[in-house]
């Protein structure tokens, strides 16, 4: 068969790797990149040379089973990392990284301080009495939860919230309504709701990106970048696609088309959308996220003590989006004299002299509704030569779209 993928991240490129086996695959990326989400930037300075990651970052000897059989497959290296989280807050100076209690209470002050206490005790109570949820069908929202059993303001806007914004790279009012079923089976599974018992996380070695190039080696002629899908119209014996290349526009017939694009992109490529893919793809949402490699520490706790892997940045004025910057020396091992750090939403507070390099990446956004378009999947792929996978069709990760572009697979009758 000939079959179009239309999106070079994980997920399509799970298809493609596996479909190249067997068919005649084509991949189309708007971008002059594959990867997606998977971005690493080289980076020069007079230290040396670098390789970091933007996006994908890391992953775990827990949930990432699929990831992992695919690198290991792949012959893809990796090895541990650091995974840490601080708060700092504007408004009151608040400073803490939950790694041990020498860097809980940085700020030594915070010892007499019983509204730190009160929200150390919040941590411990919500690890020990949220599991009860995945009991119940509990519609609850997190902030619905959150209020009725009475948790503190400072557990919620310095802990909870943050630590779930960061995750999901969503605001705060996007985590207040995020499904607390679900927020709780997160943590559960990742072991966020225990101080000890947690999976070990892992970087790529030489960064994310060095995956790609293996992986990309069956099909790597019927790569198009630069060739963004701008139509799709599906008959009876065939799929039509209209792609846009430096300017000009031609068409190409295949026999599937897999969308491993966003769901919104995807529902805008279907000329002749059914009132089912109308129906579940428009229950996702998206927010762009202003992604920023620098070198600027001043966005970071003051107090070195309190910096981690992960530092969540709560600012006076309430902001419609996520403000979190990752260490990347921390996280990727890196040995360098510069503290090369990625900050979404943050660049009104980074000194432009420090910034290497500005992006922009969608994150899709959360809420009881989208959940219950997940169920719905079977519904639309695999019909009318169209199959969708994708990232969001899980919670958002890479193991999410390894999963998802696995199960497009069973339609193709591919033995894994």
């Amino acid at each position: 068969m000939r079959v179009a993928v239309v999106g070079s991240g994980i997920s399509g490129l799970t298809c493609a790797w596996h479909l190249a086996k067997h068919h005649e695959v084509h991949v189309f990326e708007a971008n002059d990149y594959v990867g997606g989400h998977t971005n690493t930037v080289e980076i020069e300075t007079q230290s040396g040379k670098y390789a970091i990651d933007t996006g994908f970052i890391v992953f775990n000897d827990w949930t990432y089973p699929n990831f992992i059989r695919l690198m290991t497959d792949l012959g893809v290296q990796w090895k541990d990392s650091s995974m840490s989280f601080s708060v700092k807050v504007e408004s009151n100076g608040l400073e803490y990284n939950g790694t041990n209690l020498n860097t809980l209470f940085a700020q030594r002050r915070n010892v007499f301080n019983p509204r730190f206490h009160r929200m150390i005790k919040d941590i411990l109570r919500f690890n020990q009495e949220s599991i009860s949820v995945l009991e119940t069908n509990s519609n609850q929202t997190l902030g619905e939860y959150l209020r009725v059993n009475g948790y503190s303001d400072q557990f919620k806007q310095y802990y909870i919230v943050p630590m779930g914004a960061a995750i999901w790279s969503s605001s705060s009012d996007q985590m207040d309504q995020f499904p607390i079923q679900y927020f709780v089976r997160f943590f559960k599974n990742h072991g966020m709701l225990s101080v000890s018992d947690r999976p070990v996380w892992k970087v790529i070695e030489g960064g994310s990106s060095s995956y790609l190039s293996p992986m990309c080696k069956p099909f790597r002629e019927n790569i198009h970048l630069q060739s963004p899908v701008q139509g799709i119209r599906r008959s009876k014996d065939h799929v039509t696609l209209s792609i846009s290349k430096k300017g000009s526009l031609s068409e190409a017939h295949f026999d599937e088309v897999i969308l491993a694009s966003h769901s919104n992109q995807s529902l805008r490529l279907l000329q002749d959308v059914t009132l089912d893919e109308q129906d579940i793809l428009s229950q996702f949402q998206y927010q762009t996220n202003e992604t920023t490699l620098h070198t600027d520490e001043s966005v970071l706790p003051k107090n070195k003590l309190a910096r981690a892997a992960w530092n969540y940045y709560v600012p006076k004025d309430p902001r419609h989006s996520v403000a979190v910057t990752y260490i990347m020396n921390i996280l990727q091992g890196i040995q360098a004299p510069e503290t090369f750090s990625v900050s979404l939403n943050m660049n009104d507070l980074i000194d432009p002299r420090k910034i290497l390099r500005s992006l922009k990446y969608e994150h899709p956004i959360f809420h009881q509704q989208a959940f219950q378009a997940q169920e719905r999947w079977g519904e639309i792929s695999g019909k009318n030569r169209t199959h969708f996978c994708g990232a969001y069709w899980g919670y958002g990760f890479h193991e999410d779209g390894v999963k998802s572009g696995l199960r497009v697979l069973k339609d193709f009758q591919v033995n894994l």
